[in-house]
């Protein structure tokens, strides 16, 4: 969100970002108090979505004096540039901290146009990832070292402070404006049962991050979490795996198992011989030729192929495509694979992660095809479930929307014995940061490739997209990533009109 070109509040868009663990980003120059009203009315709008409203007040009070301090140092530096003093030069900053607030007040319009010149943002970000809001606030200055010992000396005095009149009885220092303002932020923390541990300030070299750490309720967490277990228990209405399927995989995973063996076991099956044939002979594969016999498939596409194709073709059997919403979802995740196997292409060139991302593309939104799936009887176990609880009506509507059908789906590809690589993929193509290691590179690529989609669609925008994923995928910049984009949508679309 930019919220200097746009002040309406998107709640659909908040309440997708918050279901889905997609940061929301607002970005500003100058910091006027129109878009403080409308960063309040964003972060209002993210807490209600978690029902977190009493939070609101302590949060706006603590982002607003983050976003100001923020916009203070971006003043600072085009202060201090336009007098040729060097912040992190001692005689120079004291000499500049003189006038500082004095020149700048009489002055600010000056100086505020002089911060937007220069690019100057200051950037408020928050994001609800595994049952913890996290709030980010950013600006594109280098924070010196003198300015962090500054600040960490303010926190450590903030400590010893219970109460606000404690605070205001003993702090005096008001040279930068932050002293007393970072005191009261702590004794917001602790107001709603959090310490200061819950808050630090880092700097790199581009950037000063400002950082807040709100984990939710416990209670509530172990209700969602149950909540997921009793859906992933109960959902009856699913059929096992199929069982010829399930022999073929038996066939695969028994290490005696020579290739003709498997092709007989998938001939013996003429539909499953026939899909499997269509899918090998499809573009994921770029076979020189055409494939006609199943056990040149085998050899082909290989025993681990093989494996991981029928279990994507499987769990579309399962779950099936026969109403337009579930049509819409399959669409959807048949371009994430395809966009998850060209970005390996592209950069990785690892045979076996070509086939892995592939199906984990092809799975990753199990948890809402199984939503998709579920029959009126199973609703109701379910609302029984969150009544007996205590839960709100509107928590299994936000599940419903999308909340935790990340996790949904890993409970249930567990149930059906898949390889752990898919079960990582389903449950962190929202959270890639949380993958665990051995399987970072498969669950970044179909990660970036269903964020890929979500900016294609316009449902995300670039600032959205986590920047230690594109790091690793050396993509620093939006061109880089619009030009990818457009590539890969030009070859699905080529691909789809044969």
């Amino acid at each position: 969100m930019s919220a200097d070109r746009e002040l309406l509040v998107d709640e659909g868009k908040i309440r997708k970002a918050v279901f889905s663990g997609i940061p929301l980003t607002i970005t500003t120059f100058t910091l006027p108090r129109e878009i403080e009203v409308y960063i309040e009315q964003v972060i209002t709008v993210f807490l209600k979505q978690l029902d977190r409203e009493m939070l609101k007040d302590y949060v706006v009070y603590c982002v607003k004096e983050l976003a100001v301090n923020a916009k203070k140092a971006n003043t600072k530096r085009v202060y201090f540039s336009q007098h040729g003093l060097q912040l992190s030069n001692s005689s120079d900053y004291k000499e500049g901290m003189a006038n500082f607030k004095k020149t700048t007040l009489e002055n600010i319009a000056y100086y505020l146009q002089l911060q937007k010149e220069k690019g100057l943002y200051i950037k408020v970000v928050l994001q609800m990832k595994n049952n913890i809001i996290y709030i980010e606030v950013r600006n594109n200055t280098a924070i010196t070292k003198t300015e962090l010992i500054r600040i960490h000396d303010k926190l450590a005095r903030a400590r010893k402070f219970n109460s606000m009149e404690e605070a205001l009885a003993e702090v005096m220092d008001d040279s930068e404006g932050a002293g007393l303002g970072l005191v009261i932020l702590i004794l917001m923390l602790k107001k709603i049962g959090l310490d200061e541990d819950c808050f630090e300030i880092v700097g790199t070299d581009k950037e000063t991050v400002a950082r807040l750490t709100v984990p939710l309720d416990k209670t509530r967490v172990d209700n969602i979490s149950d909540l997921s277990s009793a859906i992933a228990d109960n959902i009856s209405s699913l059929p096992q795996f199929p069982e010829n399927i399930l022999l073929v995989q038996r066939l695969i995973n028994n290490p005696k198992s020579e290739m003709a063996d498997i092709a007989r076991q998938i001939s013996m099956d003429p539909a499953l011989t026939a899909d499997i044939l269509k899918i090998v002979n499809s573009a994921q594969y770029m076979l020189a030729k055409k494939v006609d016999s199943i056990s040149d498939a085998v050899k082909m596409v290989g025993i681990r192929g093989i494996k991981n194709l029928l279990y994507s073709y499987g769990t579309q059997k399962v779950l099936g495509d026969d109403t337009k919403n579930k049509k819409i979802l399959w669409e959807h995740s048949y371009k994430t694979a395809f966009y998850a196997f060209n970005l390996v292409k592209n950069f990785h060139k690892d045979r076996n992660l070509l086939d892995d991302v592939y199906v984990g593309g092809m799975l990753h939104d199990m948890g809402k095809i199984i939503f998709s799936s579920v029959h009126p009887e199973l609703l109701g176990r379910i609302q029984g479930f969150c009544a007996a609880r205590g839960m709100p009506a509107s928590t299994f509507e936000d599940f419903a929307a999308g909340t935790n059908h990340a996790e949904i789906g890993a409970l249930v590809a567990e149930k059906w014995n898949f390889p752990e690589a898919f079960v990582a993929c389903i449950r962190y193509h929202h959270n890639a940061e949380s993958a665990p290691k051995e399987y970072q590179s498969l669950v970044d690529t179909v990660y970036l490739a269903n964020t890929f989609c979500l900016l294609e669609d316009g449902e995300i925008t670039f600032d959205q997209v986590e920047g230690a994923v594109l790091e690793r995928f050396g993509l620093n910049s939006k061109q880089q990533v619009d030009a990818l984009l457009e590539k890969f949508s030009a070859g699905f679309t080529r691909e789809n009109q044969k």
